[in-house]
């Protein structure tokens, strides 16, 4: 009797740890399944933010012709349709099915959208800037709607699916087309149509007066403004970075303007370069620089300088370039 009961308690322990082993192999399978599935998505959503960055470079390339930039939009709305196609031969975990729906959704949104603008560009042909903003701004609106979706809808409830069941560890793709959301407004769109029409579309500088100029430069943390005409005691600590803002001072929209920040420290200097990608006449925008590296020139006077290069079509640079006297130190 006691051998039975025995060999009863045995068998209880095998079937047990065969029951923890199934289950295990089942939560393992399925882990595997929602990764393949998710770091496939990732390849496509990647793709795809990458062609919305493209179209942003795009639409903010000096001496961009009309001509160019349709063969561009063909070319970015093809990769798009493709990425499609790639998400639809995807085959999501059943939990999934109706955000990998989503997915699919948004990306359907930016070929049609890329599709639209493309036919846009060439509706707008001989429209009046207000005209022409309000006919590309229709499919910039949805292809900014197509990140509404991929973020709302679809990262949102995968990400509730995958806490759910307790999936830890595998990472929901993010995707954003649209990063500058002042590229679906009516206005700065009217503009980049007036600066890409305004010399007959071939890329020439557009009518008028271009040019940017330095109007500032502050050390962060700080808050400390640079002044010209005083040397400026500057701490290094090591989150160092300094904020240069730039007015646009002509009567054109300007795009890609470059702008370089030097100090002329000795035995190596340091130079770093940043990009203000569009802006506006008479608009102030700033870049930050950060990471500027090791100072090593410290307690003696040596010169900060910022540049923003020269745009084309610009004559006067007198006020492109700012050097300042600075003194960095270790203490305050």
């Amino acid at each position: 009797m006691l051998r039975l009961a025995g060999l009863i308690a045995f068998a209880i322990v095998i079937v047990a740890l065969l029951t923890i082993w199934v289950n295990s192999c089942r939560e393992e399978n399925a882990r595997n399944a929602y990764r393949s599935y998710l770091e496939s998505l990732g390849t496509i959503a990647n793709d795809s933010a990458g062609v919305g960055r493209d179209l942003a470079a795009a639409l903010t390339t000096p001496g961009i012709s009309t001509s160019e930039l349709q063969k561009t939009l063909a070319g970015l709305a093809a990769r798009q349709d493709q990425d499609l196609t790639q998400a639809r031969e995807l085959s999501p975990p059943g939990r999934l099915r109706d955000q990998h729906g989503d997915a699919i959704e948004a990306l359907q949104l930016r070929s049609t959208g890329l599709g639209q603008l493309r036919d846009a560009f060439r509706q707008a042909s001989g429209s009046e800037p207000a005209e022409a903003g309000k006919t590309l701004a229709a499919p910039m609106r949805v292809l900014l709607a197509s990140d509404v979706v991929w973020d709302n809808e679809f990262v949102a409830s995968a990400s509730a699916v995958m806490e759910q069941r307790d999936i830890r560890g595998i990472e929901v793709p993010e995707s954003n087309f649209l990063t500058n959301y002042d590229l679906a407004t009516e206005q700065l769109l009217s503009q980049i149509w007036q600066r890409l029409v305004g010399a007959g579309g071939g890329g020439e500088p557009a009518p008028g007066k271009h040019g940017n100029g330095v109007v500032s430069v502050t050390a962060l943390p700080s808050g400390k403004a640079l002044e010209e005409d005083t040397d400026n005691f500057i701490m290094a600590t090591p989150d160092l970075a300094f904020r240069v803002v730039v007015e646009n001072s002509g009567e054109n929209q300007e795009v890609g303007v470059e702008v370089v920040l030097t100090i002329d420290q000795s035995p190596q200097p340091i130079e770093k370069r940043g990009k203000i990608q569009i802006i506006n006449p008479g608009e102030r925008k700033a870049i930050t620089f950060r990471n500027l590296g090791q100072i090593v020139q410290f307690s003696q006077k040596t010169t900060l300088k910022v540049e923003a290069k020269p745009v084309p079509g610009e004559t006067n640079i007198s006020n492109n370039t700012a050097s300042y006297s600075v003194t960095f130190t270790l203490v305050p």
